[in-house]
């Protein structure tokens, strides 16, 4: 069994070499090509769909439930405030800097140490190892694409920077196109129903809308609204108002609530563009928490999105890293924070292990 630093060491030139190859959402062949390359180096049987890459510890059993620890490897593009060179991983003040290795190659490549520690031994459980594509974009042929081809899980531990502090629920999005109609008629004279004045209220609800249900870790659900057009020319009533809400949906709602909640209270037509991005959240009782518990790990709400809102089956978000650094210039993980993190998924995946070992006595 490889050892803490070997392991530390090993992901460190993954996370660099990761950073090294360009992996924007749905362009990330080489970056699959890497990690489908070290699987195989390690002599770890590798599946891959699209730039998607997954691999199991030890050979699948039906009879045991199955584990998931799940990171994406794409990354956004760099935005101009960068001062170094996002594609040069450097280290420098016990940091390492470059595109994508604080979101999500230092969590992605910590979860794959921590597989590599529990490959080919007994476990409980089937342990399998997914890196996904198109995370960034919540694109269809990434993690989705592949719950059809993976048996139902017990669990996912999915690979963010959260500080090393457990997500045990996250928000949904749900976009809204809405429609308001109106009747056209010449501006001068008395003519028409001014389709902008009956978004009016619409706009004065959205200001001040209240959800009614409320989530322990996330607080209230959001909506804003966040463009709008009406009219083609300044003599001429119009009789369309369109405008957009953005939604932020707690596990206290489901997509379909949150919208009929909505459409209660506003004139407008509600077309929802997508019902894909679920809110998320792991029972109460469900061992993961109990095993969070007894490790004394700080549990929060996340307000960001994941491939969790894409998984339909429990599952917590864990990672070293921070979320603030995510997207900004010159982003970075400090290379301790690494190591901190493989140390963290072994602890895990051990005491959920032994968790489930003891429940099944």
């Amino acid at each position: 069994m490889e050892s803490l630093n070997q392991l530390h060491t090993e992901a460190l030139e993954l996370l660099k070499d990761l950073i090294r190859t360009p992996s924007f959402s749905k362009s990330e062949n080489q970056t699959a090509a890497i990690i489908r390359a070290f699987f195989e180096k390690k002599g770890t049987s590798v599946h891959q769909k699209g730039n998607n890459i997954w691999a199991y510890a030890s050979a699948y059993d039906p009879a045991r439930p199955t584990v998931m620890l799940n990171s994406h490897h794409d990354t956004v593009k760099p935005n101009q405030g960068y001062t170094l060179d996002p594609f040069e991983p450097i280290e420098k003040d016990g940091k390492l800097f470059g595109l994508g290795s604080n979101d999500a190659g230092g969590p992605l490549v910590a979860l794959i140490a921590a597989f590599m520690h529990f490959r080919n031994q007994p476990l409980p459980v089937n342990l399998l190892m997914v890196a996904s594509a198109e995370e960034e974009i919540s694109g269809k042929d990434g993690i989705e694409s592949l719950i059809p081809e993976f048996p139902e899980l017990s669990v996912a531990l999915v690979g963010e920077p959260t500080q090393l502090k457990m997500a045990v629920a996250e928000k949904g999005l749900m976009v809204i196109d809405a429609l308001v109609k109106g009747k056209a008629g010449h501006a001068a004279r008395e003519e028409g129903l001014n389709a902008i004045y009956e978004a009016l209220d619409d706009l004065i609800a959205i200001r001040n809308f209240q959800f009614r249900h409320v989530s322990t870790f996330l607080g209230t659900s959001k909506v804003s609204a966040t463009l709008i057009q009406a009219g083609s020319q300044h003599n001429v009533v119009p009789d369309r108002c369109t405008y957009t809400l953005d939604v932020r949906v707690t596990d206290a709602y489901t997509l379909e609530e949150a919208l009929n909640e909505l459409r209660q209270s506003l004139k407008a037509e509600l077309r929802p563009r997508s019902m894909r991005l679920n809110s998320s959240r792991i029972g109460a009782a469900h061992p993961m928490l109990s095993v969070a518990r007894s490790m004394e790990l700080e549990t929060f709400g996340s307000p960001t999105l994941s491939d969790q809102a894409l998984i339909p089956y429990p599952s917590v978000k864990i990672g070293p890293g921070d979320s603030a650094r995510s997207h900004t210039p010159d982003e970075f993980i400090y290379i301790n924070e690494i190591k901190e993190g493989i140390s963290l998924y072994i602890a895990l995946l051990e005491n959920y292990f032994s968790k489930l070992t003891e429940n099944e006595k």
